[in-house]
Order: C-alpha cells, then structure tokens, then sequence
C-alpha cells in the first residue's frame, strides 16, 4: 500500500502510520500489534475495506472465529467508521461501540455494535458484539 493512502478508519490521514503499520507489523510475522482495543477495532475495520481477511481471521478469537471469511460481496463499499465509545473493563478485557457504514446495490447499510475485546498474551483479539438499532 502506498504510503500516501488516507486511513479507512478516519484515525489518521496516512494508512502507513496508522492500521496499515499494524497489518504491515502482522504481514511480517511480528505478531498481533496493537496497544488498545480501539486499535484493533479500527484495524479490522480497515482490513474489512481493504479484504485482508487473514488479518481479521488472525485478529479474532479462536472461541468465536469462524473457520472462513467469504470475499465482501461485489459493489460493497465502506463510507466510513465512528467510534462512539471505547471503555476498558480491566486491564485484559474492553469493549468499543462503533458505527460502521456502508453500500451496496445502491441501498445504505449501518452496522451499530458494541464489541467485546481481550488480551492473551500480550494481543488483542475480538471475541464478540451485540447489535445495536
């Protein structure tokens, strides 16, 4: 990815010093980087927009992580990420409620969740969300 690639998650404006060190440090085989749920969570998001689905396999919990992740479906578009609230439960344990927004076929798509995060081993990973209308 060319350095000068804006951040999907709206952090930052440069991918390369934002999720992209992040998905870079995994390509590396440096492991899983990322110093915050919110970190993670706006890592995947990205991953999501970019179809880096051994990322976003890797990243998720191996209790809730499905075996697959299907390519996004043809058209599918991300508009963008509002993180509404992060919140550390202890020091292993957080949860990040976001509004992901998205198109497809012309019709807009919201999805409202509150995701639930936790550290083994030094890494986050994402274990689960609950929808929110």
């Amino acid at each position: 990815m060319a350095s000068s690639l804006s951040c999907p998650c709206g952090l930052r404006p440069d991918y390369a010093r934002c999720c992209g060190a992040l998905h870079q440090a995994f390509a590396a085989g440096q492991g899983l980087t990322a110093a915050t749920p919110e970190a993670l969570m706006r890592s995947r998001y990205a991953a999501f927009v970019l179809d880096l689905r051994d990322y976003l396999l890797a990243t998720w919990h191996d209790s809730t992580r499905p075996a697959v992740l299907e390519p996004p479906e043809p058209g599918l578009k991300w508009l963008g990420l509002d993180v509404k609230r992060a919140a550390m439960q202890d020091a292993d344990h957080g949860t990040v409620e976001f509004v992901a927004r998205s198109k497809l076929g012309g019709r807009a798509y919201r999805l409202h969740e509150t995701s639930r995060f936790v550290r083994e081993n030094g890494a986050w990973f994402y274990v689960d969300g609950d929808l929110k209308n």
